[in-house]
Order: C-alpha cells, then structure tokens, then sequence
C-alpha cells in the first residue's frame, strides 16, 4: 500500500533514552498512518511519550489516536511497584485523542492507567481506519484477556501474544494458559506465511519475521490454517 506510513521504534534507543527502565525492557512502540493524510495512530506508546509524539512531528505526521495491545504499564503506562510509567494518560495531556482497545481489556486498562472517556472499545474483527488505511483487530487472549493483535497490509503487530522466540507469559493477573493455546495454536493459523510479524519486545536479535519462518522456529506456534490464505483474505485481511 503506497500510501501506508509504517514505523518501529524501540524503547531506550530510539525513544526514552533518558528514562529509567525502558532501555532494559526493550519495547517496541509502533506508528501505522497514511501518507497522504499525514494522519497516524501510536501503537503501546509509553516511558517517553513525548519523544514519540515528537517522532510523529519530525515526519510531518499528526498523531490522531492510539492503538493498546494489552493493559500492562510498559505498553499503556501506569504505576509500577511505586514508579510512575508515562502512557496514554500522558499522551492525552499532548493531545486529544481516542484509545482503541479491546472491549474485554478497557477495564484492565482503567485501572492500569486512570484512563476511561477516551477508550475505544472494539470487538474482535472489528476494523478502524486511520485516513484511508485500514487496520483490522485480532482478539488474541491468553496474555491478558483482551490482548489483541494489529494486522494491516501484510504486516502483524503481536504485542506480547508472540515474539520470535516463545510467547506472552500467563502467569500475571489476567493471564490464561488454556486460552494462549487456543490463539497460538488456532485463532493465529489463519495468519498467513508471507505476513511480517512484529513483537512487542526486542527479545531475539532481529525485530520481525515472517510468519511462515517463524512457525518453523518457534515451537509454541501451530501450523497454517489449510485454507488460510482465502480466509485471510476475504475476511480477515482488508488492506489485500
């Protein structure tokens, strides 16, 4: 898609190298927008909000919303045993924005970060568009329970649900062994080969991998979905 503005930063490198903790957590925040709105959507923006708006601005883009994958504070912010993690709150003391979320997470977030007028509540499938770039939602539980996955224009941002290397820990409040399976295993089968996959964390020592490759290496993935690549594209999939 021509028109797709796509960008990946990491925590402590290329955004909130002055703040305590993001470079040892290695986040990635991501930017998905259209070139010719020159509109964009941060997705997990936290530690140094600031320093992402301001990557927005050095591109002549204008942050228009946010996409949350999960509820933890080094995705949205919060308080962290006593330490205050920059987030959406303070995204929306910069601008007034709504924050899309999962409908079965808008709770956990709430609480994660004070944040409640501004959520957006959407329901697996749902698909929101920033300009004219459409980005679909994938409820992907497990993690959290409302973790969703970002699929737009061949490209898969997976929060913490799927790294490179394993998946999301469920031993946290609102973790689900059973329900990790079912998404690593079934709900991401649809997920085709060629589809780029993009993680939440710097775990491995490259920062995405296609689905297909990634299916060999890691062991916690299940195989494609035999008629994967028509249900993808008919359904799942609407930048195709």
């Amino acid at each position: 898609m021509a028109r797709l503005y796509f960008r990946q930063w990491l925590s402590g490198q290329d955004y909130g190298a002055r703040v305590p903790g993001a470079a040892g957590m290695r986040n990635f925040a991501y930017a998905i927008g259209d070139l010719d709105t020159r509109e964009a959507l941060l997705v997990d923006p936290a530690y140094d909000v600031d320093d992402l708006v301001d990557l927005l601005d050095a591109d002549d883009m204008r942050c228009v919303g946010a996409l949350a994958t999960h509820y933890h504070v080094d995705h949205v912010g919060g308080d962290f045993q006593g330490y205050a993690v920059q987030g959406i709150s303070s995204l929306l003391e910069r601008v007034d924005v709504p924050i899309h979320v999962q409908r079965l997470e808008a709770p956990w977030i709430e609480r994660s970060t004070g944040v409640r007028d501004a959520l957006a509540s959407h329901d697996g499938g749902d698909v929101i568009h920033v300009g004219d770039v459409p980005v679909a939602l994938l409820h992907t539980p497990g993690h959290t329970p409302g973790s969703q996955c970002l699929l737009v224009d061949g490209m898969l941002i997976t929060g913490d649900t799927l790294f490179i290397d394993g998946c999301g820990r469920t031993d946290l409040p609102g973790g689900d062994y059973a329900e990790m399976q079912e998404t690593l295993t079934s709900r991401l089968s649809q997920i085709t080969d060629s589809t780029e996959v993009f993680p939440g964390h710097f775990y491995s020592e490259v920062p995405s991998m296609r689905m297909g490759t990634l299916r060999i290496r890691n062991d916690f993935l299940g195989p494609m979905a035999p008629d994967a690549d028509d249900e993808v594209d008919e359904e799942t999939d609407p930048t195709e």
